[in-house]
C-alpha cells in the first residue's frame, strides 16, 4: 500500500509549540517512527507538511494522478476553514482518513466544524501523535481500493 500522510499549518512546530496540547513529539520523529513501521512490510509512506493550502491542494492532486492507496490528512486550522482541499479530497477515491492529535471538539468552538469530514472514510483525533501509527495499522488491514 502506498500511503500520502498530509500535514497542514504549524504541524512542523510539533514537539515545541503547545506542548500540553499536541505533546512533545516532532513531526520528523512521527514519521521516521511510521516509516520504519511500513517499510518492513513492504508498503510506502511519504510524509508531507505545508503552511500552504495551495500546496495541500497540489499534493492530494498529485495522490489521484499517482494512483496512492490512501491519504491521511492532518490538515490542521485548515479543517475548519477549506472548500479547497474539502473538494480536492472529493475527488480522491483512496481511502482518506482525518486525523487531529487533540480532539478538537474539546477545544474552541470554532474547532468544533470540520469542512473535510464529510468527504473521508473516517476521523480520528484525541489520541496524541501515536495517532499516525494507529491510522496507518488499521489502513494496511484494508483490502487495497482499485483507483
Amino acid at each position: 500500500m502506498n500511503i500520502y500522510v498530509i500535514n497542514g499549518p504549524n504541524i512542523n512546530l510539533l514537539g515545541t509549540r503547545e506542548t500540553e496540547i499536541y505533546g512533545k513529539d516532532t513531526l520528523e520523529s512521527i514519521t521516521k517512527n511510521c516509516q520504519e513501521q511500513v517499510f518492513k512490510d513492504g508498503h510506502d509512506v511519504k510524509f508531507m507538511q505545508s503552511n500552504y493550502e495551495g500546496e495541500i491542494v497540489e499534493w492530494i492532486q498529485n495522490a489521484i494522478t499517482e494512483k496512492v492507496d490512501a491519504i491521511v490528512i492532518n490538515a490542521a486550522a485548515y479543517t475548519h476553514t477549506s472548500i479547497a482541499i474539502h473538494d480536492a479530497l472529493k475527488s480522491y477515491s483512496g481511502y482518506k482518513v482525518e486525523l487531529h492529535i487533540s480532539n478538537p471538539h474539546l477545544r474552541e468552538s470554532f474547532r468544533h466544524v470540520s469542512y473535510i469530514s464529510s468527504v473521508v472514510d473516517a476521523v480520528v483525533a484525541g489520541l496524541g501523535p501515536d495517532g499516525y501509527s494507529h491510522v496507518i495499522d488499521l489502513l494496511l488491514d484494508l483490502p487495497i481500493k482499485v483507483n
